[in-house]
Order: structure tokens, then sequence, then C-alpha cells
């Protein structure tokens, strides 16, 4: 087998033989390339190879990068990773085309504002602390029927479910019931699997992967 010659198409390469072993279809998994942190320059080597998803955890910093990129790449795709303080819902609905961290009702109700004030539905999918975590956000699983129901009655387009498992600990049996719980609730949408386990995240049920280190390398820690 031929080497993949850029960490891009290495990730590429790594979700194609997992949908197979999966008997999935790798079209069927987006790749988010997780690019906060770092700037303009390191991003541009993989829109140019042709990467058009893109994450981000704070508004503010896509705020200052992101602009420039997309009028040189207007298909790019902004995915909002990071948890997101009601106070920024109009601004994230500004910017992002996906976000995948709505966690509590009063988000629904800012997002639900936004959105109908600048006239844009934006994608959402709904955090659940499947390792109950407090730390991490996410929707308490016993909560998450009650916030589906809100989101949908506020025209809030909701994609899916997503999920960060708890460090240190396999992160299979959470992929699977996350899984399972978007099954139950008729979503389609599975945005599970980091740098470390986006194969078996695949292999689970993913749609959208969200790769960071494996694609950038490590950030640097902060000073």
């Amino acid at each position: 087998m031929e080497k993949a010659d850029t960490p891009l198409r290495q990730v590429q390469a790594n979700i194609a033989k997992a949908c197979k072993i999966a008997r999935r279809e790798p079209g069927d998994v987006t790749l988010v390339a997780v690019s906060k942190t770092h700037p303009a320059e390191a991003i541009e080597p993989l829109l140019v190879q042709g990467q058009r998803h893109f994450g981000e955890n704070r508004v503010q910093e896509a705020q200052d990068k992101w602009p420039a990129l997309r009028e040189a790449y207007p298909a790019a795709q902004l995915h909002l990773i990071g948890q997101l303080q009601s106070n920024k819902a109009d601004d994230a609905v500004a910017l992002f085309d996906v976000i995948h961290s709505l966690d509590r009702p009063s988000l629904v109700k800012a997002l639900a504002k936004a959105m109908d004030k600048l006239d844009r539905r934006i994608p959402c999918f709904v955090q659940v602390d499947v390792g109950v975590e407090e730390q991490k956000g996410g929707c308490p699983v016993a909560d998450l029927p009650g916030l589906l129901e809100q989101a949908r009655a506020a025209d809030i387009p909701v994609a899916g479910l997503m999920c960060i498992p708890p460090f240190e600990i396999e992160p299979a049996p959470f992929f699977a019931f996350l899984d399972r719980l978007a099954s139950d609730h008729g979503l389609d949408g599975r945005s599970m699997g980091m740098s470390g386990d986006y194969e078996t995240a695949v292999k689970l049920g993913a749609t959208h992967v969200r790769v960071g280190t494996a694609l950038f390398g490590e950030r640097a820690s902060p000073r």
C-alpha cells in the first residue's frame, strides 16, 4: 500500500480503512480538522489539499483568523466545537456553519433568538455528558429528551448528538452509548472521536470526527 504523503492523507486513509471494517462508506464521515490555536499559515496547507471542514472552539479566535481564509476558500465550512456562552450566540450564528456544543435550555433560547434575528438556521449537535463530567459541559442524559424537544420547538435544526468521552478510559463504550442514544431519538448525526480514537469512533457510527493533533501536530503549551 502506498504510504500517505501528508498527515491529512494519512487520516483520510485511516478513516477509509475503519469504514471498510464497519461496512460503511468513507463519504458518510465528515472529517473536521480542529484548527483551534493554530494560525492561518498552518491551516492553509490543508485547504490547498482540499480539506473544507474546520473546527474552532472560541468565537473571538475564529473571528480574527477566518474572514481572510474564507475569502480565499469560500467553500470552507466552520464548526464551533467548544462550549458556547449564551451572550456569544449572535456572533456564533453569524460566523459558524455548524455548532457542536448545544447543551442547555438557556443556550437553546439564545441560539433560537439569534437565528431568528439573523434569518439563518444553523445545524446543531446536542452535546451529551456521557461520562458525567460537569467540567466538560454537556446535557445530562436524563435531560436529553426535554432539551431535544425544546430545540425542535424553537426551530433549531438538530443535526445529531456529540460527546467527549472521559480521558484515559476506553472510549468505545461511550461511543456505542451515544450511537444508541442518537438512534433512540431518531437522529442521524454522531459527532464523536478525536485524534487518539477517531478510528474507533468511525467503526461505532461517527458521522463527524474532530481531529486536531493528528493533522497539525502537538499544540504549543500555553505560557
